[in-house]
């Protein structure tokens, strides 16, 4: 069974997307074309400006449309303050109508995103700092009383209401430590990130079969390219990923590329299974 794949577009809020005004305009094209998603990366640094704050332009976006699932694909609680990042995806999630899905990782200094401003970057620091920061997250959504007193962070708060939209949690990976895989065990879904090309069918089965909980719905996201409308011809074997566990395909839109090329790719739609 395949139609059980969503289709997202997936892009740097950088370089030719650097403009928010350009980024609305594209998750509305995407809306009408019927893309389920539009997912952005969360960095501070670009690897090619000008660039755009993700938060501030998915809030623009989920203003302008009305039916595409959006988030931060993925931001780094690490490099946050974990109390300011559940208020933003909580007001996010208001905003959208429960349309938000936060990604997750422990971030990248591939661009300078830690060191440049004096932040920790040690992979090891950064994974503790994760997983501390969203249990408080967790429990500021809940709206339950936290006294928390962490390695990294202290928080003292009374209870509250729980945030009347869930915000489902996706864990991105781009190794398979334990430690990662059970951080993704325990979100909502994972979104594996090998390198430029999507893990095979039997290594993503393989994958899956780790992380997917049997008691609740689990999502696996995987990226790459198989729009037709690219100048050169997919190879990706769509029918195959979905069969190993892939619930949405996440096709990636680079800064590399005119923006001209990438909104072909957005207004021919999805390059859904079978047809």
């Amino acid at each position: 069974m395949t139609d059980h794949v969503r289709y997202g577009l997936y892009l740097p809020p950088f370089g030719p997307f650097g403009d928010p005004a350009a980024l609305v305009d594209l998750a509305v094209r995407a809306e009408a074309a019927s893309w389920d998603g539009v997912f952005l990366w969360d960095h501070v640094v670009p690897a090619m400006p000008p660039i755009a704050d993700t938060w501030t332009t998915l809030a623009a976006i989920a203003q302008a449309t009305s039916t595409v699932l959006l988030g931060p694909m993925v931001t780094p609680p690490s490099r946050r303050r974990p109390w300011l990042l559940a208020r933003q995806a909580a007001t996010l999630a208001r905003l959208s109508r429960g349309r938000l899905i936060l990604g997750t990782g422990i971030g990248s200094d591939e661009t300078g995103d830690f060191s440049r401003f004096g932040d920790p970057s040690a992979p090891v620091e950064l994974s503790s700092r994760t997983d501390e920061a969203m249990e408080i997250i967790r429990a500021m959504w809940a709206g339950e009383a936290l006294r928390h007193e962490g390695s990294h962070y202290r928080v003292s708060l009374d209870a509250a209401d729980p945030e009347p939209y869930p915000i489902p949690v996706w864990t991105a990976s781009t190794t398979q430590h334990e430690r990662v895989l059970r951080r993704a065990a325990g979100s909502n879904g994972i979104f594996p990130l090998p390198g430029p090309q999507p893990l095979p069918p039997a290594e993503l089965a393989s994958l899956v079969a780790r992380v997917q909980p049997s008691d609740r719905p689990y999502e696996v996201a995987v990226s790459g390219n198989a729009s037709p409308a690219w100048e050169e011809p997919a190879t990706v074997d769509l029918a195959a990923l979905a069969e190993a566990g892939m619930t949405w395909w996440m096709e990636s839109l680079i800064h590399f590329d005119p923006l001209d090329l990438s909104l072909k790719i957005v207004d021919a739609g999805p390059p859904r299974i079978g047809g």
